[in-house]
Parts: structure tokens; sequence; C-alpha cells
């Protein structure tokens, strides 16, 4: 039979910083799916929405159809790709750009990125959330 031996106060002291340390860390990386999966999200939408403005009944080029074919997917990607320190206002811009460019373009092109907004709305506030390094 084996028994437990007890764990030396330093031990344990030493196994909780570094469960500390690792922990900020492991809150960034929980966001990082989130914020991919809105720059797929927002990437196919968006090829749905040029392909929407250069087929044969096109959409009118509104400012809102314009916006939604130019700047999700670039946002998007920055805010799962690059550092922290980009990917917070990344977010938030990206947020708003699907915001303002569904409200200003309610219709079958402006509800294809409600899925990437939510992916987005999500992982950014994870990301704002985390703790710092």
């Amino acid at each position: 039979m084996a028994t437990q031996q007890p764990v030396p106060a330093s031990a344990s002291a030493t196994s909780s910083s570094a469960t500390s340390a690792a922990a900020p860390r492991w809150s960034i990386l929980r966001s990082k799916p989130w914020l991919r999966g809105a720059f797929l999200l927002a990437g196919a939408a968006q090829i749905i929405t040029i392909s929407a403005l250069l087929s044969v009944d096109p959409l009118p080029a509104t400012w809102s159809a314009l916006l939604l074919a130019i700047a999700p997917a670039p946002l998007t990607a920055l805010a799962a790709f690059a550092p922290r320190a980009m990917a917070r206002p990344a977010a938030v811009m990206a947020a708003v750009v699907m915001i303002v460019g569904i409200v200003g373009g309610i219709g079958r092109t402006g509800t294809l990125f409600i899925p990437a907004l939510i992916m987005v709305s999500v992982g950014g506030v994870r990301l704002w959330l985390a703790e710092p390094r």
C-alpha cells in the first residue's frame, strides 16, 4: 500500500507560481479559436458579397455593400493572427465594421456576416478579459 508523502511548503509555492504564470497565456489562447473562426466566416461572407456585387443581377453598390466587401476579412485576420496589442483594437474595429455594414444593408448579404460578428464578439471579449502577460 502506498502512502502519500506530505508536500513541502516551498514546493507547493513553486508549483502555484508556475501555474499562475501559465494562466494568462492559457486565457489569451482561449480567444484565438474564436477569432480564427471569425476570420474564416468573414472571409467566406466577403467572397459571397463580392460575387453578389459582380453577378448577372448585381447588388447595388451602396456604401454598406462595399464596406462588407472590403473590410471584414482583413480586420478579423489582424485580430486572429496579430500580437495582442494589435489584436484588441482590430477585434473591436471588425465588430463595428460588421455591425455598421449589417445595419446599413439589411438584406441577404448583410445577414451572412451575423455568424462572423458573433464569433469576433466572443473572441474579442475573451481577448479583452485575458490577463496581461
